[in-house]
């Protein structure tokens, strides 16, 4: 069966910059850590994943459309215009875009929404023909889970991937109630608020009994705790709130064909791609 790799290259971006133990620069003086960091990161990848295609997808420049849902979505990211190159991974984007060039992978910037829409596309449209592996540490992408699309956490040796056993082992719930679960709990990662007295544990017991947040809210008077009870009586606009947020409906145009994504195995070194774009 063919199998779909695709990057989350803005979090494995950010992953590498900040996490390289040292600064590396050319000998033109620019910063390149997070270059050389993503390159030999994404090369080790490709090798534990061995796919037939792949894609890296990368959030753009543009106004994110859940802020019109609401205003605190992500507002508590910071604004790396502001901020100097040596502490700003976009500063060396371009030449991650290069060195993806020059590793023949098919690249794409988003325009009108959030990179996890377009994977969720790519997930969604292909998960059935293909087996589809999603590299980055965004727990959104967890509700996409099913038998044949998983999610990669790449950390070296200690890497880690997530099958539906995987994410039921580690939240208590089904991949396909993650998204009610987080709009339980919040994720402060993201800047979106959680229903009050809710952590992790009780939002599974509550999945696990109602199986979803319109069943939770419609059962509410039969939850026996009354402090509970108040909290998701209350909540329920935040819940509605939050769904919209974090709920990926995958239909989005995607910016490329599944032949467009074939990709060819290359012997080229980190140092040889590098040689090859500066």
């Amino acid at each position: 069966m063919n199998k779909l790799l695709v990057v989350d290259g803005t979090n494995l971006l950010f992953q590498m910059f900040f996490g390289m133990p040292n600064k590396f620069t050319h000998a033109n003086g620019k910063g390149i850590w997070g270059v050389v960091g993503f390159v030999g990161a994404l090369r080790k990848i490709i090798a534990l994943v061995q796919p037939t295609h792949v894609v890296a997808i990368f959030d753009g420049e543009h106004c994110n459309p859940r802020c019109q849902v609401d205003q605190n979505y992500k507002a508590n990211r910071v604004d790396y215009s502001t901020v100097e190159d040596s502490e700003n991974p976009f500063s060396q984007l371009d030449d991650v875009y290069k060195a993806l060039g020059a590793m023949g992978i098919a690249t794409f910037e988003t325009t009108t929404c959030e990179t996890d829409d377009v994977v969720a596309t790519y997930a969604k449209q292909f998960g059935k023909q293909m087996q589809i592996v999603v590299c980055s540490f965004d727990s959104d992408f967890f509700q996409l889970v099913t038998d044949n699309v998983c999610v990669l956490r790449y950390r070296g040796k200690q890497s880690q991937i997530f099958g539906i056993k995987e994410v039921q082992q580690r939240f208590g719930v089904h991949p396909q109630q993650y998204a009610h679960f987080k709009c339980l709990v919040g994720d402060s990662a993201d800047n979106i608020r959680g229903i009050r007295g809710i952590g992790p544990k009780r939002a599974s017991q509550l999945l696990s009994t109602f199986g979803t947040l319109q069943n939770i809210v419609e059962n509410a008077h039969k939850i026996a705790n009354s402090a509970l009870r108040g909290a998701i009586l209350q909540g329920q606009e935040l819940l509605q709130t939050n769904l919209q947020l974090v709920e990926l409906h995958g239909n989005e145009q995607l910016p490329f064909a599944i032949d467009q994504l074939v990709y060819t195995p290359s012997n080229k070194t980190t140092t040889q791609i590098l040689q090859e774009i500066m």
